[in-house]
Protein backbone atom coordinates (compact mmCIF):
# COMPACT_ATOMS: atom_id res chain seq x y z
CA UNK A 1 0.00 0.00 0.00
CA UNK A 2 1.25 3.49 -0.90
CA UNK A 3 2.70 5.55 1.93
CA UNK A 4 1.83 9.25 2.32
CA UNK A 5 3.64 11.93 4.29
CA UNK A 6 1.83 14.68 6.17
CA UNK A 7 3.85 17.77 7.10
CA UNK A 8 2.62 20.08 9.86
CA UNK A 9 3.15 23.85 10.35
CA UNK A 10 6.09 23.25 12.72
CA UNK A 11 7.69 21.15 9.93
CA UNK A 12 7.27 17.89 11.86
CA UNK A 13 5.90 15.05 9.76
CA UNK A 14 4.25 11.64 9.98
CA UNK A 15 3.78 8.81 7.52
CA UNK A 16 0.57 6.85 6.97
CA UNK A 17 -0.49 3.83 4.95
CA UNK A 18 -2.95 4.61 2.14
CA UNK A 19 -5.03 7.36 3.76
CA UNK A 20 -5.69 9.08 7.06
CA UNK A 21 -8.54 11.22 8.40
CA UNK A 22 -7.67 14.61 9.93
CA UNK A 23 -9.76 13.90 13.03
CA UNK A 24 -7.14 11.40 14.26
CA UNK A 25 -4.15 13.76 13.92
CA UNK A 26 -5.48 16.88 15.69
CA UNK A 27 -3.02 16.43 18.57
CA UNK A 28 -0.18 17.27 16.16
CA UNK A 29 -1.45 20.84 15.80
CA UNK A 30 -0.92 21.86 19.45
CA UNK A 31 -4.22 23.83 19.50
CA UNK A 32 -3.87 25.08 23.13
CA UNK A 33 -7.60 24.98 23.77
CA UNK A 34 -8.59 26.44 20.40
CA UNK A 35 -11.49 24.97 18.47
CA UNK A 36 -10.36 23.23 15.25
CA UNK A 37 -13.30 23.11 12.81
CA UNK A 38 -11.49 21.98 9.63
CA UNK A 39 -8.03 21.53 8.13
CA UNK A 40 -6.14 22.87 5.14
CA UNK A 41 -4.65 20.16 2.94
CA UNK A 42 -2.26 21.74 0.43
CA UNK A 43 -4.17 25.00 0.99
CA UNK A 44 -7.57 23.41 0.32
CA UNK A 45 -10.03 23.53 3.22
CA UNK A 46 -11.36 20.06 4.05
CA UNK A 47 -13.65 18.65 6.72
CA UNK A 48 -12.18 16.73 9.63
CA UNK A 49 -13.53 13.41 8.35
CA UNK A 50 -12.43 13.81 4.71
CA UNK A 51 -9.70 11.18 4.10
CA UNK A 52 -6.28 12.50 3.05
CA UNK A 53 -4.92 10.23 0.30
CA UNK A 54 -1.86 12.16 -0.86
CA UNK A 55 1.29 13.58 0.69
CA UNK A 56 0.43 17.07 1.86
CA UNK A 57 1.14 20.14 3.92
CA UNK A 58 -1.56 20.11 6.61
CA UNK A 59 -2.57 22.95 8.93
CA UNK A 60 -5.52 23.54 11.26
CA UNK A 61 -8.44 25.89 10.63
CA UNK A 62 -9.46 27.43 13.95
CA UNK A 63 -12.90 28.86 14.69
CA UNK A 64 -11.38 32.27 15.51
CA UNK A 65 -10.26 32.79 11.89
CA UNK A 66 -12.39 34.03 8.99
CA UNK A 67 -12.15 30.65 7.24
CA UNK A 68 -13.02 28.80 10.43
CA UNK A 69 -15.91 31.15 11.14
CA UNK A 70 -17.33 30.37 7.69
CA UNK A 71 -17.22 26.64 8.50
CA UNK A 72 -18.91 27.36 11.84
CA UNK A 73 -21.71 29.40 10.24
CA UNK A 74 -22.34 26.85 7.49
CA UNK A 75 -22.52 24.06 10.08
CA UNK A 76 -24.91 26.08 12.24
CA UNK A 77 -27.13 26.65 9.19
CA UNK A 78 -27.17 22.87 8.61
CA UNK A 79 -28.19 22.23 12.22
CA UNK A 80 -31.00 24.77 11.81
CA UNK A 81 -32.17 23.06 8.59
CA UNK A 82 -32.19 19.67 10.34
CA UNK A 83 -34.10 21.12 13.31
CA UNK A 84 -36.66 22.77 11.02
CA UNK A 85 -37.08 19.45 9.19
CA UNK A 86 -37.93 17.83 12.54
CA UNK A 87 -40.20 20.58 13.91
CA UNK A 88 -41.91 21.62 10.67
CA UNK A 89 -41.78 18.55 8.40
CA UNK A 90 -42.59 19.29 4.77
CA UNK A 91 -42.32 23.10 5.21
CA UNK A 92 -39.76 25.17 3.31
CA UNK A 93 -37.09 26.92 5.35
CA UNK A 94 -35.76 29.88 3.34
CA UNK A 95 -32.51 31.70 4.09
CA UNK A 96 -32.33 35.40 3.33
CA UNK A 97 -29.72 38.07 3.76
CA UNK A 98 -27.27 38.82 6.56
CA UNK A 99 -28.16 41.29 9.30
CA UNK A 100 -26.27 42.13 12.49
CA UNK A 101 -24.07 39.00 12.60
CA UNK A 102 -26.99 36.81 11.69
CA UNK A 103 -28.94 35.40 8.76
CA UNK A 104 -32.60 36.20 8.26
CA UNK A 105 -34.86 33.17 7.74
CA UNK A 106 -38.52 32.56 7.01
CA UNK A 107 -40.59 29.37 7.03
CA UNK A 108 -43.45 28.84 4.59
CA UNK A 109 -46.36 28.06 6.91
CA UNK A 110 -50.10 28.48 6.43
CA UNK A 111 -50.04 30.90 9.36
CA UNK A 112 -47.70 33.57 10.77
CA UNK A 113 -44.58 32.34 12.51
CA UNK A 114 -44.86 32.83 16.28
CA UNK A 115 -42.30 33.35 19.05
CA UNK A 116 -43.22 29.88 20.34
CA UNK A 117 -42.30 28.43 16.92
CA UNK A 118 -38.89 30.12 17.10
CA UNK A 119 -38.43 28.91 20.67
CA UNK A 120 -39.23 25.33 19.61
CA UNK A 121 -36.68 25.55 16.82
CA UNK A 122 -34.03 26.84 19.19
CA UNK A 123 -34.67 24.05 21.69
CA UNK A 124 -34.38 21.45 18.93
CA UNK A 125 -31.08 22.96 17.80
CA UNK A 126 -29.83 22.94 21.39
CA UNK A 127 -30.76 19.25 21.68
CA UNK A 128 -28.90 18.35 18.49
CA UNK A 129 -25.85 20.31 19.61
CA UNK A 130 -25.94 18.96 23.17
CA UNK A 131 -26.06 15.39 21.82
CA UNK A 132 -22.84 16.13 19.89
CA UNK A 133 -24.11 14.41 16.77
CA UNK A 134 -21.76 13.48 13.96
CA UNK A 135 -22.16 15.44 10.71
CA UNK A 136 -21.64 12.76 8.10
CA UNK A 137 -20.26 13.40 4.62
CA UNK A 138 -21.18 10.99 1.83
CA UNK A 139 -20.73 10.76 -1.92
CA UNK A 140 -23.88 9.75 -3.79
CA UNK A 141 -24.78 9.38 -7.46
CA UNK A 142 -26.63 12.02 -9.46
CA UNK A 143 -29.80 9.89 -9.62
CA UNK A 144 -29.66 9.24 -5.86
CA UNK A 145 -29.31 12.98 -5.24
CA UNK A 146 -32.34 13.77 -7.42
CA UNK A 147 -34.46 11.23 -5.53
CA UNK A 148 -33.16 12.38 -2.14
CA UNK A 149 -33.87 16.09 -2.64
CA UNK A 150 -37.32 15.38 -4.07
CA UNK A 151 -38.14 13.26 -1.01
CA UNK A 152 -36.91 15.96 1.37
CA UNK A 153 -38.82 18.71 -0.44
CA UNK A 154 -35.65 20.69 -1.25
CA UNK A 155 -37.15 22.00 -4.47
CA UNK A 156 -34.51 24.59 -5.45
CA UNK A 157 -31.66 22.17 -4.70
CA UNK A 158 -33.31 19.57 -6.91
CA UNK A 159 -34.08 22.16 -9.59
CA UNK A 160 -30.43 23.19 -9.74
CA UNK A 161 -29.51 19.61 -10.70
CA UNK A 162 -31.20 20.27 -14.05
CA UNK A 163 -28.40 22.72 -14.89
CA UNK A 164 -25.47 21.48 -12.81
CA UNK A 165 -25.18 17.76 -13.46
CA UNK A 166 -22.14 16.08 -11.87
CA UNK A 167 -22.06 12.29 -11.92
CA UNK A 168 -21.72 12.29 -8.14
CA UNK A 169 -22.35 14.78 -5.35
CA UNK A 170 -21.12 15.25 -1.81
CA UNK A 171 -23.97 15.56 0.69
CA UNK A 172 -24.05 16.08 4.44
CA UNK A 173 -26.34 14.09 6.70
CA UNK A 174 -27.49 14.72 10.28
CA UNK A 175 -30.04 12.49 12.06
CA UNK A 176 -31.45 11.27 8.75
CA UNK A 177 -31.71 14.74 7.18
CA UNK A 178 -29.43 15.45 4.22
CA UNK A 179 -28.48 18.71 2.50
CA UNK A 180 -26.01 20.11 0.00
CA UNK A 181 -23.39 22.74 0.88
CA UNK A 182 -20.54 24.09 -1.23
CA UNK A 183 -18.00 24.07 1.60
CA UNK A 184 -16.84 21.76 4.41
CA UNK A 185 -18.81 21.49 7.66
CA UNK A 186 -17.71 20.81 11.23
CA UNK A 187 -17.20 17.19 12.20
CA UNK A 188 -19.73 17.16 15.05
CA UNK A 189 -22.48 19.44 16.32
CA UNK A 190 -20.99 19.74 19.82
CA UNK A 191 -18.64 22.55 18.79
CA UNK A 192 -21.53 24.80 17.69
CA UNK A 193 -22.77 25.95 21.09
CA UNK A 194 -22.63 29.71 20.57
CA UNK A 195 -25.75 30.86 18.69
CA UNK A 196 -29.21 32.33 19.14
CA UNK A 197 -32.53 32.58 17.32
CA UNK A 198 -34.15 36.01 17.44
CA UNK A 199 -37.71 36.62 16.16
CA UNK A 200 -37.58 39.39 13.55
CA UNK A 201 -40.07 40.85 11.05
CA UNK A 202 -42.21 37.78 10.36
CA UNK A 203 -39.22 35.45 10.46
CA UNK A 204 -36.15 35.11 12.66
CA UNK A 205 -32.41 35.70 12.75
CA UNK A 206 -29.91 32.89 13.22
CA UNK A 207 -27.23 34.77 15.15
CA UNK A 208 -23.60 33.67 15.36
CA UNK A 209 -20.34 35.00 16.85
CA UNK A 210 -17.76 37.21 15.20
CA UNK A 211 -14.73 35.31 13.97
CA UNK A 212 -12.42 37.17 16.34
CA UNK A 213 -14.68 36.57 19.36
CA UNK A 214 -15.90 32.98 18.81
CA UNK A 215 -17.09 32.39 22.38
CA UNK A 216 -19.79 35.07 22.59
CA UNK A 217 -22.46 36.79 20.51
CA UNK A 218 -22.05 40.48 19.70
CA UNK A 219 -24.87 42.86 20.67
CA UNK A 220 -27.56 43.03 17.99
CA UNK A 221 -27.60 46.27 16.00
CA UNK A 222 -30.73 46.70 13.91
CA UNK A 223 -30.46 48.14 10.40
CA UNK A 224 -34.08 48.78 9.34
CA UNK A 225 -33.25 50.77 6.18
CA UNK A 226 -30.98 48.01 4.89
CA UNK A 227 -33.53 45.35 5.76
CA UNK A 228 -36.22 47.21 3.83
CA UNK A 229 -34.03 47.37 0.70
CA UNK A 230 -33.49 43.61 0.91
CA UNK A 231 -37.19 42.98 1.50
CA UNK A 232 -38.22 45.00 -1.56
CA UNK A 233 -35.80 43.13 -3.81
CA UNK A 234 -36.81 39.74 -2.42
CA UNK A 235 -40.45 40.52 -3.24
CA UNK A 236 -39.40 41.66 -6.73
CA UNK A 237 -37.53 38.38 -7.29
CA UNK A 238 -40.55 36.36 -6.18
CA UNK A 239 -42.80 38.22 -8.62
CA UNK A 240 -40.46 37.32 -11.48
CA UNK A 241 -39.94 33.76 -10.14
CA UNK A 242 -36.17 34.25 -10.09
CA UNK A 243 -35.07 33.78 -6.49
CA UNK A 244 -32.22 31.31 -6.92
CA UNK A 245 -29.36 30.39 -9.24
CA UNK A 246 -31.61 27.66 -10.67
CA UNK A 247 -34.24 30.24 -11.62
CA UNK A 248 -31.64 32.31 -13.45
CA UNK A 249 -30.18 29.21 -15.12
CA UNK A 250 -33.61 28.27 -16.41
CA UNK A 251 -33.90 31.66 -18.13
CA UNK A 252 -30.52 31.06 -19.77
CA UNK A 253 -31.56 27.53 -20.80
CA UNK A 254 -34.88 28.77 -22.25
CA UNK A 255 -33.25 31.69 -24.13
CA UNK A 256 -35.28 34.20 -22.12
CA UNK A 257 -32.47 35.93 -20.27
CA UNK A 258 -32.37 39.04 -22.54
CA UNK A 259 -35.73 40.26 -21.27
CA UNK A 260 -34.65 39.60 -17.68
CA UNK A 261 -31.48 41.66 -18.21
CA UNK A 262 -33.56 44.52 -19.58
CA UNK A 263 -35.95 44.33 -16.61
CA UNK A 264 -33.16 44.34 -14.00
CA UNK A 265 -31.37 47.24 -15.66
CA UNK A 266 -34.63 49.18 -15.97
CA UNK A 267 -35.40 48.60 -12.28
CA UNK A 268 -32.00 49.94 -11.25
CA UNK A 269 -32.43 53.00 -13.46
CA UNK A 270 -35.88 53.56 -11.98
CA UNK A 271 -34.42 53.43 -8.45
CA UNK A 272 -31.84 56.05 -9.45
CA UNK A 273 -34.59 58.19 -10.94
CA UNK A 274 -36.52 57.96 -7.67
CA UNK A 275 -33.44 59.12 -5.75
CA UNK A 276 -33.02 62.06 -8.13
CA UNK A 277 -36.66 63.00 -7.50
CA UNK A 278 -36.08 62.89 -3.72
CA UNK A 279 -33.13 65.24 -4.14
CA UNK A 280 -35.32 67.62 -6.14
CA UNK A 281 -38.02 67.48 -3.45
CA UNK A 282 -35.43 68.58 -0.89
CA UNK A 283 -34.90 71.95 -2.56
CA UNK A 284 -32.16 72.93 -0.12
CA UNK A 285 -29.78 70.14 -1.23
CA UNK A 286 -26.57 71.37 -2.85
CA UNK A 287 -24.23 68.41 -2.28
CA UNK A 288 -24.83 64.70 -2.90
CA UNK A 289 -22.52 62.30 -1.02
CA UNK A 290 -22.23 58.71 -2.28
CA UNK A 291 -20.59 55.99 -0.19
CA UNK A 292 -20.36 52.24 -0.36
CA UNK A 293 -17.96 49.34 0.06
CA UNK A 294 -15.35 48.27 -2.48
CA UNK A 295 -16.64 47.28 -5.93
CA UNK A 296 -20.18 48.39 -5.19
CA UNK A 297 -20.15 50.50 -8.36
CA UNK A 298 -19.79 53.96 -6.85
CA UNK A 299 -18.19 55.50 -9.94
CA UNK A 300 -20.83 54.31 -12.42
CA UNK A 301 -23.60 55.14 -9.96
CA UNK A 302 -22.28 58.72 -9.75
CA UNK A 303 -22.32 59.02 -13.53
CA UNK A 304 -25.79 57.49 -13.93
CA UNK A 305 -27.18 59.63 -11.12
CA UNK A 306 -25.68 62.68 -12.84
CA UNK A 307 -27.71 61.84 -15.95
CA UNK A 308 -30.88 61.52 -13.88
CA UNK A 309 -30.20 64.86 -12.20
CA UNK A 310 -29.53 66.54 -15.56
CA UNK A 311 -32.86 65.19 -16.83
CA UNK A 312 -34.69 67.12 -14.12
CA UNK A 313 -32.77 70.39 -14.56
CA UNK A 314 -29.58 70.12 -12.47
CA UNK A 315 -26.02 70.59 -13.71
CA UNK A 316 -23.92 68.11 -11.70
CA UNK A 317 -20.31 68.87 -10.85
CA UNK A 318 -18.03 66.23 -9.37
CA UNK A 319 -15.29 66.49 -6.75
CA UNK A 320 -13.14 63.44 -6.01
CA UNK A 321 -12.19 62.88 -2.40
CA UNK A 322 -8.89 61.46 -3.65
CA UNK A 323 -7.84 65.05 -4.37
CA UNK A 324 -7.91 65.81 -0.65
CA UNK A 325 -5.37 63.31 0.63
CA UNK A 326 -2.78 64.79 2.96
CA UNK A 327 0.87 64.49 2.06
CA UNK A 328 2.29 61.05 2.78
CA UNK A 329 4.35 62.34 5.71
CA UNK A 330 1.10 63.42 7.41
CA UNK A 331 -0.79 60.19 6.66
CA UNK A 332 -1.54 58.04 9.76
CA UNK A 333 -0.16 54.52 9.93
CA UNK A 334 -2.03 51.36 10.91
CA UNK A 335 -0.96 48.98 13.66
CA UNK A 336 1.42 47.25 11.24
CA UNK A 337 3.21 50.50 10.41
CA UNK A 338 1.69 50.85 6.92
CA UNK A 339 0.16 54.07 5.64
CA UNK A 340 -3.58 53.99 6.33
CA UNK A 341 -5.15 55.74 3.35
CA UNK A 342 -8.63 54.50 4.27
CA UNK A 343 -8.97 56.30 7.60
CA UNK A 344 -10.73 59.67 7.69
CA UNK A 345 -7.61 61.32 9.09
CA UNK A 346 -5.75 60.62 5.82
CA UNK A 347 -7.83 63.40 4.22
CA UNK A 348 -7.39 67.15 4.57
CA UNK A 349 -10.76 67.61 6.25
CA UNK A 350 -10.22 71.30 7.06
CA UNK A 351 -9.46 72.20 3.44
CA UNK A 352 -12.36 70.10 2.15
CA UNK A 353 -14.88 71.74 4.47
CA UNK A 354 -13.62 75.24 3.71
CA UNK A 355 -13.86 74.53 -0.02
CA UNK A 356 -17.38 73.17 0.36
CA UNK A 357 -18.56 76.17 2.37
CA UNK A 358 -17.03 78.53 -0.22
CA UNK A 359 -18.73 76.64 -3.06
CA UNK A 360 -22.11 76.74 -1.34
CA UNK A 361 -21.62 80.49 -0.83
CA UNK A 362 -21.08 80.95 -4.58
CA UNK A 363 -17.32 81.48 -4.36
CA UNK A 364 -14.72 80.02 -6.72
CA UNK A 365 -12.32 77.49 -5.21
CA UNK A 366 -8.95 76.04 -6.21
CA UNK A 367 -9.17 72.24 -6.29
CA UNK A 368 -6.12 70.38 -4.98
CA UNK A 369 -4.60 67.35 -6.69
CA UNK A 370 -2.72 64.41 -5.21
CA UNK A 371 0.20 62.51 -6.72
CA UNK A 372 0.03 58.94 -5.43
CA UNK A 373 3.50 58.17 -6.78
CA UNK A 374 5.28 60.91 -4.84
CA UNK A 375 2.74 61.07 -2.02
CA UNK A 376 2.36 64.85 -2.31
CA UNK A 377 -0.59 67.23 -2.51
CA UNK A 378 -0.31 70.06 -5.03
CA UNK A 379 -2.31 72.53 -7.13
CA UNK A 380 -2.35 72.40 -10.93
CA UNK A 381 -4.82 75.23 -11.57
CA UNK A 382 -8.19 73.42 -11.47
CA UNK A 383 -11.01 75.61 -10.18
CA UNK A 384 -14.73 75.24 -9.55
CA UNK A 385 -17.71 77.45 -8.81
CA UNK A 386 -21.33 76.43 -8.22
CA UNK A 387 -23.74 78.48 -10.28
CA UNK A 388 -27.54 78.41 -10.41
CA UNK A 389 -28.89 74.86 -10.86
CA UNK A 390 -25.44 73.36 -10.23
CA UNK A 391 -25.25 70.49 -7.73
CA UNK A 392 -22.13 68.94 -6.26
CA UNK A 393 -21.52 65.16 -6.28
CA UNK A 394 -18.81 63.49 -4.18
CA UNK A 395 -18.21 59.76 -3.86
CA UNK A 396 -15.92 58.02 -1.40
CA UNK A 397 -15.88 55.63 1.51
CA UNK A 398 -16.47 58.34 4.15
CA UNK A 399 -19.47 60.00 2.50
CA UNK A 400 -21.95 58.94 5.19
CA UNK A 401 -19.73 60.03 8.08
CA UNK A 402 -20.76 63.55 9.11
CA UNK A 403 -17.23 64.22 10.32
CA UNK A 404 -16.20 64.38 6.65
CA UNK A 405 -18.41 67.42 6.01
CA UNK A 406 -18.96 68.69 9.54
CA UNK A 407 -19.29 72.38 8.52
CA UNK A 408 -21.93 71.74 5.85
CA UNK A 409 -25.49 72.08 7.22
CA UNK A 410 -27.46 68.79 7.17
CA UNK A 411 -30.25 70.25 5.02
CA UNK A 412 -27.76 70.99 2.23
CA UNK A 413 -26.51 67.37 2.05
CA UNK A 414 -28.13 64.24 0.58
CA UNK A 415 -26.35 61.01 1.50
CA UNK A 416 -26.64 57.80 -0.54
CA UNK A 417 -25.43 54.36 0.53
CA UNK A 418 -24.86 51.82 -2.24
CA UNK A 419 -23.92 48.15 -2.17
CA UNK A 420 -24.38 45.00 -4.24
CA UNK A 421 -27.20 43.41 -2.23
CA UNK A 422 -28.16 40.44 -4.41
CA UNK A 423 -31.55 38.91 -3.59
CA UNK A 424 -30.62 35.58 -5.22
CA UNK A 425 -29.78 32.45 -3.23
CA UNK A 426 -28.00 29.39 -4.51
CA UNK A 427 -30.94 27.36 -3.16
CA UNK A 428 -33.27 27.43 -0.14
CA UNK A 429 -30.46 26.98 2.41
CA UNK A 430 -27.35 28.43 0.71
CA UNK A 431 -27.23 32.21 0.47
CA UNK A 432 -25.05 34.41 -1.71
CA UNK A 433 -22.87 36.70 0.38
CA UNK A 434 -22.75 40.34 -0.70
CA UNK A 435 -18.99 40.27 -0.15
CA UNK A 436 -18.61 37.35 -2.61
CA UNK A 437 -20.45 39.32 -5.29
CA UNK A 438 -18.16 42.31 -4.75
CA UNK A 439 -14.96 40.24 -4.51
CA UNK A 440 -15.67 38.61 -7.88
CA UNK A 441 -16.30 42.04 -9.40
CA UNK A 442 -12.99 43.24 -7.95
CA UNK A 443 -11.02 40.21 -9.19
CA UNK A 444 -12.26 40.86 -12.73
CA UNK A 445 -11.62 44.62 -12.60
CA UNK A 446 -8.18 44.33 -10.96
CA UNK A 447 -7.06 41.90 -13.64
CA UNK A 448 -8.37 44.02 -16.51
CA UNK A 449 -7.30 47.48 -15.36
CA UNK A 450 -4.62 47.06 -12.69
CA UNK A 451 -2.65 44.02 -13.84
CA UNK A 452 -3.33 42.11 -10.63
CA UNK A 453 -3.79 38.36 -10.40
CA UNK A 454 -6.74 36.78 -8.63
CA UNK A 455 -4.35 35.76 -5.84
CA UNK A 456 -3.24 39.40 -5.45
CA UNK A 457 -6.83 40.60 -5.06
CA UNK A 458 -7.76 37.80 -2.67
CA UNK A 459 -4.65 38.53 -0.57
CA UNK A 460 -5.67 42.14 0.07
CA UNK A 461 -9.43 41.54 0.41
CA UNK A 462 -9.29 40.93 4.16
CA UNK A 463 -7.78 44.38 4.76
CA UNK A 464 -10.38 45.93 2.44
CA UNK A 465 -13.16 44.39 4.50
CA UNK A 466 -11.60 45.57 7.76
CA UNK A 467 -11.63 49.10 6.39
CA UNK A 468 -15.28 48.76 5.40
CA UNK A 469 -16.25 47.54 8.86
CA UNK A 470 -14.53 50.57 10.42
CA UNK A 471 -15.38 53.36 8.00
CA UNK A 472 -18.54 52.44 6.04
CA UNK A 473 -20.88 49.93 7.64
CA UNK A 474 -21.30 51.80 10.97
CA UNK A 475 -22.77 54.76 9.07
CA UNK A 476 -25.24 52.91 6.81
CA UNK A 477 -28.30 54.14 8.66
CA UNK A 478 -27.18 57.77 8.20
CA UNK A 479 -28.13 57.50 4.53
CA UNK A 480 -31.06 59.45 3.10
CA UNK A 481 -31.41 56.77 0.41
CA UNK A 482 -30.02 53.30 -0.29
CA UNK A 483 -29.39 51.82 -3.71
CA UNK A 484 -28.86 48.18 -4.52
CA UNK A 485 -26.33 47.98 -7.35
CA UNK A 486 -26.45 44.18 -7.69
CA UNK A 487 -27.92 42.91 -10.94
CA UNK A 488 -29.36 39.44 -10.59
CA UNK A 489 -27.83 38.24 -13.85
CA UNK A 490 -24.31 39.57 -13.24
CA UNK A 491 -22.65 36.51 -11.69
CA UNK A 492 -23.36 34.57 -14.87
CA UNK A 493 -21.51 37.28 -16.81
CA UNK A 494 -18.64 37.70 -14.34
CA UNK A 495 -18.19 33.92 -14.26
CA UNK A 496 -16.83 34.00 -17.83
CA UNK A 497 -14.07 36.41 -16.79
CA UNK A 498 -13.39 35.24 -13.22
CA UNK A 499 -13.08 31.47 -13.69
CA UNK A 500 -9.88 31.54 -15.84
CA UNK A 501 -8.29 33.95 -13.34
CA UNK A 502 -9.21 31.82 -10.32
CA UNK A 503 -7.93 28.65 -11.98
CA UNK A 504 -4.46 30.24 -12.13
CA UNK A 505 -4.19 30.23 -8.33
CA UNK A 506 -2.16 27.13 -7.48
CA UNK A 507 -2.30 24.84 -4.40
CA UNK A 508 1.14 26.24 -3.50
CA UNK A 509 -0.44 29.63 -2.74
CA UNK A 510 -2.30 30.33 0.49
CA UNK A 511 -5.04 32.07 -1.54
CA UNK A 512 -5.91 28.73 -3.15
CA UNK A 513 -8.55 27.91 -0.52
CA UNK A 514 -10.55 31.05 -1.32
CA UNK A 515 -10.03 30.71 -5.08
CA UNK A 516 -11.26 27.12 -4.94
CA UNK A 517 -14.31 28.15 -2.89
CA UNK A 518 -15.20 30.87 -5.41
CA UNK A 519 -14.82 28.42 -8.30
CA UNK A 520 -17.25 26.04 -6.60
CA UNK A 521 -19.62 28.94 -6.01
CA UNK A 522 -19.50 30.09 -9.66
CA UNK A 523 -20.12 26.54 -10.88
CA UNK A 524 -23.77 27.04 -9.85
CA UNK A 525 -24.28 29.63 -12.62
CA UNK A 526 -24.76 29.09 -16.34
CA UNK A 527 -22.66 31.57 -18.35
CA UNK A 528 -24.13 34.66 -20.03
CA UNK A 529 -22.05 36.33 -22.80
CA UNK A 530 -20.88 39.89 -22.25
CA UNK A 531 -22.54 41.16 -25.44
CA UNK A 532 -25.84 40.86 -23.56
CA UNK A 533 -24.77 43.58 -21.09
CA UNK A 534 -25.94 47.16 -21.92
CA UNK A 535 -23.19 49.74 -22.40
CA UNK A 536 -24.34 51.87 -19.44
CA UNK A 537 -24.62 48.92 -17.02
CA UNK A 538 -22.69 48.99 -13.77
CA UNK A 539 -21.20 45.64 -14.80
CA UNK A 540 -19.31 47.43 -17.58
CA UNK A 541 -17.27 49.21 -14.88
CA UNK A 542 -15.69 45.81 -14.17
CA UNK A 543 -15.64 43.93 -17.51
CA UNK A 544 -15.00 46.91 -19.82
CA UNK A 545 -16.88 48.32 -22.79
CA UNK A 546 -18.72 51.00 -20.83
CA UNK A 547 -20.33 54.00 -22.48
CA UNK A 548 -18.91 56.05 -19.61
CA UNK A 549 -15.31 57.24 -19.33
CA UNK A 550 -13.56 56.51 -16.03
Amino acid sequence: MKKITLTFPDMSAIEAEGEIRPIVILNHFNPKGKNIVAVKVNNEICSLDAPICISAQVEPVFSDTKEGSAVYRRSLCFVLAAAAHNIFPGKRLLVGHSLGYGYYYTIELERPLTEDDVSSLKKEMERIISDDKAIETDIISYSEACTLFEKLGLTETRRQLNYRCPSRLQVNTLEGFSDLYFGPLAGTTGMLRVFDLLPYSGGFLLRFPRHDEPDSLPPFTDQPKLFEVYREYKLWGKRLNVTSAAGLNQLVHDNRVSDFISITETLQTKRLSNIADKILERKSVQAVLIAGPSSSGKTTTSKKLSLQLEAIGYRPKVISLDNYYLGREQTPRDKYGNYDYECLEALNIDMLNQNLMDLLAGKEIKIPSYDFHSGKSYFKGDTMVLEENDILIMEGIHGLNDRLTHLVPAEKKFKIYISALTQLNLDDHNRIATSDNRLIRRIVRDSRYRGKSAADTIAMWDNVQKGEELHIFPFQNNADAMLNTALDYELSVLKVYAEPLLRCVTPLQKEYAEANRLLQFLSYFSPIPANSVPSQSIIREFIGGSAFKY
